[in-house]
């Protein structure tokens, strides 16, 4: 109940909080400081934000570490973090559609920046369940929907955060009879951990992932991810 009550605040009056304290409580929450200021509607200073790099080494990397069971995820997510944080040329800048123009405020800015934060473009996403213009939609706008349920439980995991958690953010009432749908927060973890590589790093972690989880490669681009939520510690 505390954690919903300070995301919650959060999302409603976070840009009166104190950029300290947003710190503190990233460190409290085990939430990443971009995150937090994206949930309270401030700018994420160039240095916490992911470096350009190429989305189809993104993509690729995405895909594969989908693949990944609990155990390969702790060991990748080891493998990601050993990497050092190399000089870029530029922030990662998401393509933006034009059809789809994504919301500077409320819960829809939200999403588009846990996605940034990240060094995804919608387009870069591993499979969710969940179609591209349905997804391009969230970040644009967020009027009321019947299905606003479901989408959260299909992102949640790939942005590495809790049910409950993206629940409170973007004020929406939250059951515990919910699950992730395709992938859980700790595929999410290596994405988040993943968030400073550079593009050669992640061609290196896509490999790794691969190594791990003896994926075949079976020639064509297979589109659905393996996932393992049935199996997640979360819900046990």
């Amino acid at each position: 109940m505390e954690r919903f009550r300070i995301l919650s605040n959060l999302a409603a009056d976070g840009t009166d909080v104190n950029p300290g304290r947003l710190g503190d409580l990233a460190a409290e929450l085990d939430i990443p400081v971009a995150d937090l200021l994206v949930v309270a509607g401030r700018p994420v200073p160039v240095e916490l934000l992911p470096p350009e790099r190429d989305p189809d080494a993104t993509k690729r990397f995405a895909f594969r570490t989908s693949h990944c069971d609990h155990a390969q995820l702790a060991l990748l997510e080891g493998f990601v973090r050993s990497l050092p944080r190399l000089a870029a040329p530029g922030p990662f800048v998401p393509p933006v559609s034009p059809y789809h123009r994504p919301a500077e405020t409320g819960s829809a800015a939200v999403f588009n920046g846990l996605i940034r934060n990240r060094g995804f473009g919608v387009g870069e996403l591993p499979f969710l369940g969940l179609s591209r213009s349905t997804l391009l939609g969230m970040t644009a706008n967020w009027e009321p929907s019947p299905h606003r349920q479901h989408q959260l439980c299909s992102v949640a995991g790939a942005l590495g955060w809790t049910l409950p958690d993206l629940f409170a953010v973007v004020g929406q009432p939250y059951s515990e009879e919910l699950r992730p749908i395709t992938l859980c927060r700790h595929v999410g973890r290596v994405f988040t951990a993943a968030a400073h590589l550079t593009t050669a790093q992640l061609v290196a972690a896509a490999e790794e992932a691969d190594r791990l989880s003896a994926r075949e490669d079976e020639g064509v681009w297979q589109s659905v991810s393996q996932g393992f939520v049935a199996e997640c510690p979360d819900f046990a």
